[in-house]
């Protein structure tokens, strides 16, 4: 299909229509005719026009979900000097976008187990959080390497720095109260504590 200003609105206009189903209703729910109804479309068959199948459908949410936030988390990181400073607002980011979009949050941690790669293959958490973890791990070096950050393994840092804010996510609408404000000041806290110089 051809990609035209009008097609890719309408692509935009069933992703959300088809994050909020999903978010509301569950991955099982959440039928094209459901998305349909939502988006104020008059037949499932213009999903069917606008993507190939329904991965293709959910490879587009995850695609706007995590294009959003990386653009917000991006954008807080450019306006420090610093390594240190980039790494506080990378934290501060994360989970501000996790606070405010607990939607497109949902959506995305219910059609995670369903996600197929190109050739079929499912995707894991490692997978889904090895970009994050690449680029952590290199802002990691950057610090060491100006000798804003003391020696210790980047690698291993950046996995476990992917965790705590993956872990916050898992409490989003969750049953026990979570107060993110205090989950970011405390982890802000806990990685400078572990990478500063001593």
């Amino acid at each position: 299909m051809k990609r035209t200003v009008t097609n890719a609105a309408r692509r935009e206009q069933i992703v959300q229509a088809a994050i909020e189903t999903i978010a509301e209703l569950g991955y099982a729910k959440a039928s094209f005719a459901r998305i349909t109804e939502r988006a104020g479309l008059s037949s499932p068959r213009m999903i069917s026009y606008h993507f190939a199948d329904k991965n293709d459908l959910l490879r587009d949410i995850a695609r706007a979900v995590f294009g959003a936030g990386a653009r917000a988390i991006t954008d807080r990181m450019r306006a420090e000097q610093t390594v240190a400073g980039k790494l506080r607002a990378y934290l501060e980011a994360n989970l501000l976008f996790l606070r405010e979009h607990p939607q497109q949050i949902a959506a995305l941690t219910e059609i995670g187990p369903h996600l197929r790669t190109d050739t079929g293959a499912g995707y894991t958490a490692e997978t889904a959080q090895e970009p994050s973890v690449q680029g952590l791990e290199s802002l990691l070096l950057d610090g060491q390497r100006s000798g804003e950050f003391r020696d210790f393994d980047a690698r291993s840092l950046a996995v476990l720095i992917r965790g705590a804010i993956d872990a916050a996510a898992q409490r989003l609408g969750g049953a026990t109260s979570f107060d993110f404000d205090t989950y970011t000041r405390e982890l802000v806290t806990a990685v400078s504590l572990a990478t500063q110089r001593r």
